[in-house]
């Protein structure tokens, strides 16, 4: 990916690449705050805040409308450690993305009405994820059961409906200015638009905000857990689901990448270890996967499974079946050179796919430009590791207690 970095004085961050072959553009915002950035009061804020950055700015009382009038379209997620926001529009029109996006970095309009209505959308988008539908809250039990007092403890959503209807307009500002600064936000520009131009804009819409004093993350200090416990819940759900997790750690951390790896060995495709010798190879398993969190601090590696069977003995003979089968990978000589590369080869795949998007490829770039790294880095960090690396990860990461829950039908 052929790309360009520079920083305004303010310090905001601002990435191009240029895709001639598309007539459009993608403007996106990153900012460098999470669910991780909110107290144990106010949990489910940054998802929040999310939806209130769309509720009007300090000139633009309507973000949407402007960027329609243009043509273009936005969206933003939410996740434990970024906030993200992105328009899509003609190129030719990409001055509206900067005016709106400056906008709303400069400031709110901290009105009560969006304050209010946009905690009601948010109280019931958790009413409909957590409460009305099945598994809803099993994140909500497994994260306590990993963390005791990290702000991962909570799920991005938040901790109950309580926290948001609490939140005042003052701890609105107080919020916003303590993190949607120049200077924690990376921005980054992926089209049909030349450097030059991308240059003027910035200067133009985005070097006048003056930085701010960001309030530092939480630091990384949650003691993994010391023994392995399991849990058994009940609710409204059609079938038992068992979930075995463990710590691993952060981003950027020693076995990190290997944890990833390790995911894609048992469960990424079809000739994947779970679906081969679980799936496929008993009649035990409806269903099994693997996955990690991708947390930018010490984070967790979940094995899951669905049985085929409801009755206690199975879903025990399936908890210890899941985990046995995730622990061959410590085995010396269980990991081989062909089976890697195959993972490799998947993942390359996928990366070089999704990046073909221009909206993908601007998210991606800005990520990267936050942690100081190239776009592909952890393509090579992957290809680095070796069957004993993966081995030994496993080893380390499959060793230490598990964390089991088991969330069983009513």
């Amino acid at each position: 990916m052929d790309y360009t970095v520079f920083t305004l004085d303010n310090g905001l961050r601002v990435a191009h690449s240029r895709m001639e072959s598309t007539a459009m553009v993608a403007v996106n915002v990153l900012y460098d705050v999470g669910a991780r950035d909110e107290d144990s009061r106010h949990t489910g804020l940054a998802h929040l805040f999310e939806h209130l950055m769309f509720g009007g700015s300090v000139n633009v009382p309507d973000f949407d409308g402007v960027l329609a009038a243009a043509g273009g379209s936005s969206n933003a997620w939410t996740s434990a450690d970024f906030t993200n926001f992105y328009d899509i529009l003609p190129a030719r029109n990409i001055e509206t993305a900067f005016y709106l996006e400056s906008d709303r970095m400069l400031s709110l309009a901290f009105s009560q009405r969006s304050l209010d209505t946009q905690k009601s959308v948010v109280i019931e988008e958790f009413k409909q994820t957590c409460l009305n539908q099945p598994y809803g809250d099993l994140q909500h039990r497994l994260m306590e059961l990993l963390y005791s007092h990290h702000p991962y403890r909570v799920p991005v959503i938040g901790k109950e409906t309580s926290h948001i209807a609490g939140v005042t307009m003052d701890y609105v500002r107080d919020f916003f200015f303590s993190h949607y600064a120049p200077n924690n936000a990376v921005l980054s520009v992926v089209g049909n638009v030349d450097l030059d131009t991308v240059k003027r804009m910035a200067d133009k819409w985005f070097g006048h905000i003056q930085p701010r004093t960001v309030r530092p993350h939480p630091s990384d200090d949650d003691p993994y857990p010391s023994s392995g416990k399991t849990v058994t819940m009940h609710g409204s759900v059609p079938n038992t689901v068992i979930v075995s997790a463990f710590r691993m750690p952060g981003y950027n951390q020693p076995m990190y990448t290997e944890a990833d790896i390790i995911t894609d060995l048992l469960a990424n495709g079809k000739s994947a270890r779970f679906t081969r010798n679980l799936v496929l190879g008993t009649d035990l398993f409806a269903s099994a996967e693997a996955c990690i969190s991708g947390y930018e601090d010490s984070g967790w590696l979940m094995l899951q499974a669905v049985p085929s069977c409801e009755d206690e003995a199975s879903v025990k003979k399936c908890l210890e079946a899941l985990n046995s089968e995730a622990g061959k990978l410590a085995e010396p000589g269980n990991v081989d050179a062909y089976e890697m590369e195959r993972a490799y080869n998947r993942v390359e795949t996928e990366y070089m796919l999704s990046n073909m998007s221009y909206r993908k490829r601007a998210q991606t770039l800005a990520k990267a430009v936050l942690h100081g790294e190239e776009p592909d880095t952890f393509l090579h960090r992957m290809r680095q590791c070796t069957p004993a690396s993966i081995e030994s990860a496993a080893r380390s990461l499959f060793g230490a207690p598990a964390v089991n829950l088991i969330y069983r039908p009513e």
